[in-house]
């Protein structure tokens, strides 16, 4: 089958198109015939050697495709399901966080951009029936991580103000959809006026562009806003002073990424005067994933994808992903 490999970090160049033997189930497997993949910023940091995973690697967390085999001892799954796969593997038994043996598909477990993958059975789920191929592949890493970022950490409810930071990225897009579903109201910010407008299309109340806010732009968001929000997404990390700033009393910062640098500093008296509760996350349990899959079935939104690729085609995508050019998810097309 084909791949994309990666033997060393570094640029896009290093994600090089390659015949690699197929893959073999074993106890309690199967394998994917994958039809789509999409991308994630984990990527480019596994590509780029910033999150740490040994090579040669396939890169990639997301994808949909049929079942094509089933190992020994699998139930409940069969050749020719259409499934979506989970990319959160060993999760383990704690709902509040994960055990010792998570990991996320993509480095170190051998990831989506390929033909075929082999992955736990029960990693992998029924591809929501209205979904395309292109959308259902776009779904897990961050559907998933908004969805718990929403609903398990930071409990919003209808009615709220939710605030999501850089709109465009995945995760923000996800979290938009989400948000407006479940009645809250949904403040954005991007550097880009046309990503405000297309998230002002997908049904954001308000939009802030932090570029020519400046280090005024909380402000800012609570004046258009007429007071502070009620939770916060921010996948960040450098922007946590802003976005407690920007918190109604009582208010919930949501945290979950570090797009902006590995370090922040943030002032204690906000936090403590404002009673506003600082809260970690990443990805998400089965159960979880089983809960934003029932939502998809019921709900009308579908994923935002930017644009399609091939699978040849990877290295392209990757730039376009590290630039922030895109606006909802990149996908390539595997099979």
């Amino acid at each position: 089958m084909q791949a994309i490999r990666m033997s060393e970090p570094g640029g896009p160049e290093v994600l090089v198109l390659d015949e690699v033997p197929d893959p073999e189930p074993g106890p309690g497997e199967v394998v994917v015939a994958l039809r789509a993949a999409a991308l994630n910023r984990r990527d480019v940091f596994v590509r780029k050697g910033v999150a740490k995973v040994p090579l040669p690697l396939t890169p990639g967390s997301d994808g949909a495709g049929v079942v094509h085999a089933v190992g020994p001892g699998v139930t409940g799954v069969a050749e020719g399901d259409e499934v979506v796969i989970l990319p959160s593997l060993g999760w383990g038994d704690d709902p509040r966080a994960p055990g010792p043996g998570f990991r996320i598909l993509g480095g170190p477990d051998q990831g989506t951009y390929a033909q075929q993958i082999v992955i736990p059975a029960a990693n992998v789920f029924a591809k929501p029936a209205r979904l395309s191929w292109h959308e259902a592949a776009a779904l897990p890493l961050a559907g998933l991580t908004a969805w718990r970022a929403l609903f398990t950490r930071a409990r919003v409810q209808p009615g709220e103000t939710v605030l999501i930071l850089g709109i465009g990225g995945g995760v923000a897009t996800f979290a938009l959809h989400l948000a407006k579903a479940a009645g809250c109201r949904v403040v954005v910010t991007s550097s880009s006026d046309e990503k405000l407008d297309r998230a002002a299309a997908l049904g954001a109340d308000i939009g802030v562009n932090y570029a020519t806010a400046g280090d005024d732009w909380a402000a800012q968001v609570k004046a258009a806003n007429g007071g502070g929000v009620d939770v916060v997404i921010d996948s960040v990390g450098s922007t946590w002073g802003g976005s407690v700033d920007a918190c109604a009393p009582g208010g919930r910062v949501v945290v979950f990424g570090g797009t902006g640098g590995a370090k922040v500093d943030l002032a204690v008296r906000p936090v403590t005067m404002g009673q506003v509760s600082l809260l970690g996350t990443t990805m998400g349990s089965p159960v979880e994933f089983r809960q934003l899959l029932a939502a998809v079935a019921t709900q009308a939104w579908v994923p935002v994808i930017d644009s399609v690729r091939p699978l040849a085609e990877a290295a392209a995508a990757h730039e376009r992903e590290e630039a922030g050019l895109h606006f909802g998810k990149l996908v390539l097309e595997c099979g």
